[in-house]
C-alpha cells in the first residue's frame, strides 16, 4: 500500500491518520445484507452493515463508506414493511448522519440517496396515489432530510429543494402562510453553490408565497432582495416578467400607488422574448411559477396563484403598454412622470394602440384644458382588464382618473392667469365651487401650485409674491438692459454722424 492510499485523515496532533483498505470486506457483507433483507430479516441486516459502517469510518476508507451508508437506505427503502411508515429508514438516516466523525462524503450520498425517493428535480414533490400513507411518508421523508441539511454549507443546494418541496406540499394542503413562513427560512441570497438564476427563482417563489399571505411588509423586504440589473441580462426575461407581474400586484394591493404600477407594467411591455423555443430550453432546467398575463394574478383573491411559463406575444406586449399609459395619467405630476410622458409619445408602438390611448399622453402634455370625460374613455380606457379587475374596484380608479384632470386643469390655469375669481374657474372646469377650492387647497399643500385664496372676494391668486432679493435682482437686470440699449444707441449715432460727414 502506498503512503498516499494508506493515509486518508488528519489525527488531533495533525498527522494523517492510517487509511485501511475495507472494500475486501465491504463487497463480501453488502450482499450478505441483500440476503437477509430480502429473507424478511431487515434488523439483522441493518447491525451487520452498521458494524461495518463503524469499522469503515474508523479506517478512513470514505469509498467503502459511502457504499454501505447507500446500501442501508436502499434496504430499508426496498423491504420496509408497510405498515412502517418510514420510522426504519428516518431512523437509519439519522443514526448515519450523526455518526460521531462521520464523513462529509458519507452525509452527501445519504442525502443524494434519499432525495430521490421524496423530491422530484428541482424543487416538486414525488406525487402519491392516496392521501393517507404514502403521502405521510413522503413528508416526513421530506422533514427529516431539512432537518440533516441545517447548518452544512456543503447541503445548501439540496436545502433549497427540501425547503421548495415542503412550501409546495403545505401550499397544496391548503396552508399558503406555512408555506410562505417555510420558504422564509431560507436565505438563498448567502448561498454559494446555487446559480444566480436559481437563487432569483427561489426568492420569487418567496415573494409570491408571501403576496399569497398578504404579508406586505415582508414582500418589500424580499423584493428588495432580487437586483434590477441582473433581471436585465440576458435570458433573464422571463424572471424579469415574473417579478414585476409580481410587484403589480404589490403596489395595486398594498401601496396603491399609480406611477410605481406604470413602471411595473412598462418594464413588462419593453420586455419581450425574442425565441420562444430558447424559451422553453431554459426553462425545461428550472421550472418557473410564473404568469400568462398580468391580468390573471390580478383576479386572483387574495392568493397569488402560480400559472404556467411566460408566454410574451405581441397581444400581451400591446396590453402591458396600454397599462402603463393608463397608469401614468393616473400618477401625480412629477418630473418621473413627465419624462415617462415624453418617453411613451415618441414610442414607435404608440401607432398601434387605439387612439383613445394616444390622445391620452397628447392631452396631458399640453398645456390646454382637458374637457372631461375623455375621448372614449368609458368605452376604451376604462376598460383594460388592469382598471376593472382590480381589488381596489374601478370606481377607486375612475375617481382618481377625474382627480387628476383637474389637477392638470388647475396647473394650466395657474401658468395663464395671475388671478382668476372661484366662479370663473369653477367655470372653466366644469365643477362646482367646493371642489375647486378643495383641490386648489390640496395641491397647495402638496406644493404642486402656488396659491392663495381670498375667501370673502372669492379670489384665488397665482403668482407668488417676490422677496426682496429677488425684487432687486430684477431691477439691476433691467438696469444693465437700458445701459445697453443706451450704449447700442450711442454707437449708431455716432456711425451715421461720422458716414454724413464723410460724404460731405
Amino acid at each position: 500500500m502506498s503512503e498516499a492510499a494508506g493515509f486518508g485523515g488528519r489525527s488531533g496532533g495533525g498527522q494523517l491518520e492510517e487509511r485501511v483498505d475495507c472494500s475486501v470486506e465491504t463487497n463480501a457483507k453488502l450482499p450478505q445484507a441483500q440476503q437477509l433483507a430480502q429473507a424478511g430479516q431487515l434488523s439483522e441486516a441493518l447491525a451487520l452493515l452498521s458494524a461495518l459502517e463503524k469499522k469503515c469510518r474508523v479506517h478512513n476508507d470514505t469509498a467503502s463508506l459511502v457504499r454501505v451508508c447507500e446500501s442501508s437506505l436502499q434496504l430499508c427503502h426496498d423491504h420496509e414493511p408497510d405498515d412502517d411508515t418510514n420510522e426504519t429508514l428516518i431512523a437509519t438516516l439519522q443514526t448515519l448522519s450523526t455518526r460521531r466523525s462521520q464523513k462529509t462524503a458519507a452525509i452527501k450520498a445519504l442525502i443524494h440517496t434519499a432525495l430521490p425517493w421524496c423530491v422530484q428535480v428541482p424543487y416538486t414533490p414525488v406525487p402519491v396515489t392516496s392521501h393517507s400513507s404514502e403521502q405521510q411518508k413522503r413528508d416526513k421523508l421530506v422533514v427529516a432530510l431539512l432537518e440533516i441539511t441545517e447548518g452544512k454549507i456543503f447541503l445548501e443546494r439540496e436545502r433549497a429543494q427540501l425547503t421548495r418541496a415542503l412550501a409546495t406540499i403545505k401550499e397544496e394542503a391548503g396552508d399558503v402562510a406555512a408555506a410562505a413562513d417555510t420558504l422564509q427560512d431560507v436565505h438563498v441570497e448567502t448561498f454559494g453553490s446555487l446559480s444566480k438564476r436559481e437563487k432569483v427563482e427561489f426568492i420569487l417563489e418567496q415573494l409570491r408565497l408571501t403576496l399569497a399571505k398578504q404579508d406586505y411588509v415582508r414582500a418589500h423586504i424580499v423584493a428588495g432582495k432580487i437586483s434590477r440589473k441582473q433581471l436585465h441580462e440576458e435570458n433573464m426575461e422571463e424572471y424579469k416578467i415574473q417579478f414585476y407581474t409580481l410587484l403589480t400586484l404589490y403596489h395595486r394591493r398594498h401601496a396603491k400607488d399609480a406611477f410605481e404600477l406604470a413602471k411595473d407594467y412598462h418594464a413588462i411591455y419593453s420586455t419581450p422574448i425574442p425565441n420562444s423555443s430558447s424559451s422553453s430550453a431554459a426553462a425545461a432546467t428550472t421550472t418557473t411559477k410564473t404568469t400568462t398575463t398580468t391580468a390573471k394574478m390580478e383576479t386572483e383573491e387574495p392568493a397569488v396563484a402560480a400559472a404556467p411559463k411566460v408566454v410574451q406575444t405581441e397581444e400581451t406586449i400591446i396590453q402591458a403598454f396600454q397599462a402603463t399609459i393608463v397608469f401614468v395619467a393616473l400618477s401625480p405630476y412629477g418630473n418621473e412622470q413627465q419624462d415617462m410622458m415624453h418617453r411613451i409619445q415618441v414610442d414607435p408602438n404608440l401607432e398601434k394602440v387605439p387612439a383613445s390611448f394616444k390622445s391620452v399622453i397628447d392631452l396631458f402634455l399640453k398645456q390646454e384644458i382637458i374637457q372631461y370625460p375623455m375621448p372614449r374613455q368609458y368605452e376604451e380606457l376604462e376598460q383594460i382588464p388592469e382598471f376593472i379587475q382590480d381589488d381596489l374596484g374601478p370606481t377607486v380608479w375612475h375617481d382618481l382618473l377625474h382627480r387628476r384632470i383637474i389637477q392638470h386643469n388647475i396647473r394650466v390655469v395657474s401658468k395663464y392667469y395671475k388671478q382668476i375669481r372661484l366662479d370663473r374657474l369653477a367655470q372653466l372646469l366644469q365643477l362646482d365651487a367646493g371642489r375647486v377650492e378643495q383641490e386648489v387647497s390640496s395641491m397647495v399643500s402638496d406644493g404642486g401650485i402656488y396659491a392663495k385664496m381670498d375667501r370673502p372676494q372669492r379670489i384665488i391668486r397665482f403668482l407668488a409674491p417676490k422677496s426682496p432679493e429677488q425684487v432687486l435682482s430684477e431691477w439691476a437686470l433691467d438696469i444693465e438692459k437700458v445701459l445697453h440699449l443706451v450704449e447700442t444707441t450711442s454707437h449708431l449715432i455716432n456711425k451715421e454722424n461720422m458716414t454724413a460727414q464723410k460724404s460731405l
